[in-house]
């Protein structure tokens, strides 16, 4: 026999997870002791907010995350991420340190609570914004934790699990086979009749195209998208919350598709093709430039992570790796598509000593972005400031274009320099966003973690103002002194520097570059009304009508 937290420790290492981000409290402490006995490395937070932000970022570039919150307080106040990660299908288990079963069993008033002895309240809450959950007991322990981390990571969506502080150490048969077991392939009629309808479609497509979206990721099919596109080879677009999913360095790349809100050629490419394979999308307003995406009526293969459809015939059960070896086999043989002519991103020539612009501010992040890096972007000016920045091989783009959350990319940031220690984060914030979250500068520290951290000073909620033009003042937020956060937040040995000029944020990268493996923080200083890129544009869609 083992232990149920032992047990739990052994599955969550089985789902790539080596670390578990958190806020001890009295409920979690002995659970947390386990932990720290184990492969397991805690790293606490500032507040649990921050923690499932955190899990979340980490997630994206391990496949699965892990945060420790205690009852009732503590995962109410990391509900917000966890929200966050069910709407964007991010992989997160969530663990609640719970009252002892001799507590609820008795009904007491225990602190944490209501007073009231209902101590399922807090399950209920999570039923929208998790897929699963368990309150694990001596009887379910072993059988009840893993179908919840199996259904984490068979849908990609949090699940919550609550473990009573007195079943920490209770013994629990160790696991008997492996939590994930080897995949099955579809059944073979399925497939054919998937590959009829397909070929059929494409024999007859002169101008066939890819569009990819964020579900390619999640779901582990990039390197099967990379062979369709490679096969034909085939003209790919990527949506914005699959911003990097395709490889952008490659000329099959087809640029950013966002609706009315896309480059010309790109929804000519996606819109005009007489064949669109449509691989992991999600169409939300953020998504699809307000919903003016047109997709080629009758003429497109829509690839789910689980289904496929093709016209009126949906292919149930045929799991998107399946169903993408399906299509790159068609496609070696009969497809050819013309490869996009897509124009360079064009960089406007800028005073080295005028004031900064959100035009020159983003062409120069843009050319120091290195091949296999992570960008991490805020919803906001910065995603829209990179969102046409054509990425190097290998970069990983974290945002959050669905629930957009601001605050978020900070404590996410957290989370990509533990997953991936080997690679460069690259964190562009605005002021607003960075407020909400700044304390996390200092688990940064704690956790030695060196990201680039590019606050962008606009005065406040600039996207705000390009949504609703005014002069009120609600858009403005306190003139805090950015370039000190670091050190008061326990960063002594941070790097900061505040720049308002091209030049002077040229000579910036180059300290950055100077100083590998030191945390930066660079605040750039720009005019509140300064928009980048396609931001006008697409926020002018969100206007309320003018009145008579």
């Amino acid at each position: 026999m083992t232990t149920i937290a032992a047990r739990l420790i052994t599955r969550l290492r089985e789902l790539g997870i080596e670390h578990l981000f958190g806020v001890p409290a009295d409920y979690n402490l002995a659970f947390l002791d386990r932990v720290y006995a184990s492969e397991l490395a805690f790293l606490g937070t500032c507040n649990e907010l921050g923690a499932a932000y955190a899990a979340d970022g980490y997630a994206r570039l391990r496949g699965a995350g892990a945060l420790l919150t205690t009852f009732g307080v503590g995962e109410l106040s990391a509900i917000n991420g966890i929200g966050g990660s069910y709407a964007e299908s991010v992989p997160v288990v969530q663990i609640v340190g719970a009252p002892s079963t001799r507590a609820v069993d008795a009904g007491l008033p225990m602190h944490h609570t209501m007073a009231d002895g209902d101590f399922g309240r807090f399950e209920r809450m999570h039923a929208e914004v998790t897929c699963d959950r368990v309150t694990l007991t001596a009887a379910n322990a072993a059988a009840e934790m893993d179908r919840v981390l199996r259904a984490c990571w068979t849908h990609k969506r949090p699940v919550r699990v609550a473990l009573p502080r007195d079943l920490v150490d209770h013994p629990a048969p160790p696991p008997e086979e492996p939590l994930l077991p080897d995949a099955f392939p579809p059944p073979d009629p399925l497939t054919q009749a998937f590959r009829a309808q397909a070929a059929a479609l494409l024999a007859h497509a002169s101008r066939p195209a890819v569009l990819a979206d964020h579900l390619v990721e999640r779901h582990g099919a990039h390197e099967a998208l990379a062979e369709l596109i490679a096969a034909g080879p085939l003209p790919a677009a990527a949506m914005n919350m699959g911003k990097g999913v395709v490889d952008e360095s490659a000329p099959t790349f087809a640029g950013m598709y966002a609706g009315a809100g896309s480059a010309p050629v790109t929804r000519a490419l996606v819109e005009d093709a007489d064949c669109l394979i449509a691989v992991g999308v999600l169409i939300s307003d953020g998504n699809s430039g307000g919903f003016t995406h047109r997709f080629p009526a009758g003429r497109t293969i829509d690839v789910g992570p689980y289904a496929s459809r093709i016209g009126d015939t949906e292919f149930p059960d045929l799991p998107m790796t399946d169903a993408l070896a399906v299509l790159t086999d068609i496609a070696t043989s009969r497809v050819r598509g013309k490869l996009p002519q897509i124009p360079a991103r064009a960089t406007r020539i800028s005073e080295p000593h005028e004031p900064l612009t959100q035009a020159a501010l983003w062409d120069r992040f843009a050319a120091y972005i290195r091949p296999g890096d992570v960008v991490v972007a805020e919803q906001g000016t910065s995603f829209f400031g990179i969102l046409d920045t054509r990425m190097p091989a290998g970069v990983t783009v974290v945002g959050q274009v669905l629930w957009s959350s601001i605050g978020y990319t900070l404590p996410a940031a957290l989370g990509t320099c533990v997953a991936a220690p080997h690679r460069r984060t690259l964190l562009a914030i605005g002021d607003g966003s960075l407020q909400f979250t700044a304390q996390e500068l200092g688990t940064l520290a704690r956790a030695g973690a060196a990201p680039v951290v590019l606050v962008v000073n606009n005065g406040g909620y600039t996207i705000e103002r390009a949504i609703h033009p005014t002069n009120a003042p609600y858009n403005d937020v306190a003139a805090w002194r950015y370039t000190d956060l670091p050190a008061a937040f326990g960063a002594d040995q941070a790097l900061t520097a505040r720049v308002g000029t091209a030049a002077e944020l040229d000579a910036a990268l180059d300290l950055v570059d100077r100083n590998p493996g030191r945390l930066v923080l660079i605040e750039a200083v720009v005019a509140p009304e300064d928009y980048p890129g396609r931001l006008a544009a697409i926020a002018a869609k969100y206007r309320p009508a003018p009145k008579d």
